[in-house]
């Protein structure tokens, strides 16, 4: 599956915009919740208290900054991603920044592959921009579906797995409760904050965010902040 044969975006296509940035509304009672059941939150808010969970909500840019980390370290992720901006001419210093899925269609695979996408992830993005721009994703009913309900809808989309739909829960429809079992960063996070680095099973994760509900969102995010305390953008 390949893009169109242009090597760069359509000059035609319509300038993006900037995403204005949004901050859970549930986040303050959800740190004095986290402070309150569970004293390694208590510390971890105290440490990384003033930043927050931001989204840009824009769901095509979410989706694909989420396949463009897949699998690879966050500065790896990020480097390929600030690359794949400056490919479209699109600002990588604005955390808002809005990655249209129209713009992506006319890149060459070949050039999307000399950013650092494997030749898999170019299909990945070709194909989800495809679903966006054809309108196969129904965006204006996800507000109103429950968690499992859009997982089900994304993971349909080739590329897009259950970890991939989770970060878009959090990153995008910012849920309060998703509990992403298969990110390696919240295991490896349990384990240095929990169990003194000793392996950690998924049914002890489990059960140490029991403490968290129904915010467990937050406190993924806030282990995530004590492996790398400069947050991800969405």
């Amino acid at each position: 599956m390949s893009a169109p044969s242009r090597s760069t975006a359509d000059d035609s296509a319509a300038t993006p915009v900037s995403a204005p940035l949004v901050t859970p509304p549930f986040w303050d009672e959800a740190c004095k919740h986290l402070s309150k059941r569970d004293r390694v939150m208590r510390k971890l808010i105290a440490d990384f208290g003033q930043a927050r969970l931001h989204s840009r909500r824009d769901a095509f840019t979410t989706l694909a900054r989420s396949v463009v980390g897949q699998q690879v370290s966050v500065k790896a992720a990020q480097t390929a991603w600030n690359k794949l901006l400056g490919l479209l001419s699109l600002s990588s210093e604005s955390v808002s920044v809005v990655l249209p899925a129209e713009r992506l269609l006319v890149v060459q695979a070949d050039a999307l592959r000399s950013v650092g996408l494997s030749a898999r992830k170019v299909e990945y993005l070709t194909d989800l921009a495809r679903h966006f721009t054809e309108g196969r994703v129904h965006v204006d009913q996800w507000v109103d579906m429950d968690d499992e309900a859009i997982i089900d809808e994304l993971v349909a989309i080739r590329g897009i797995g259950r970890w991939t739909a989770e970060m878009f829960l959090i990153f995008h429809l910012m849920r309060a409760n998703v509990m992403p079992l298969d990110d390696p960063g919240l295991i490896k996070g349990i384990s240095i904050n929990y169990f003194s680095g000793e392996p950690v099973s998924r049914a002890e994760a489990r059960e140490i965010a029991d403490a968290w509900a129904p915010y467990r969102t937050v406190g993924t995010w806030y282990l995530w902040r004590s492996l790398d305390p400069l947050p991800a953008g969405a």
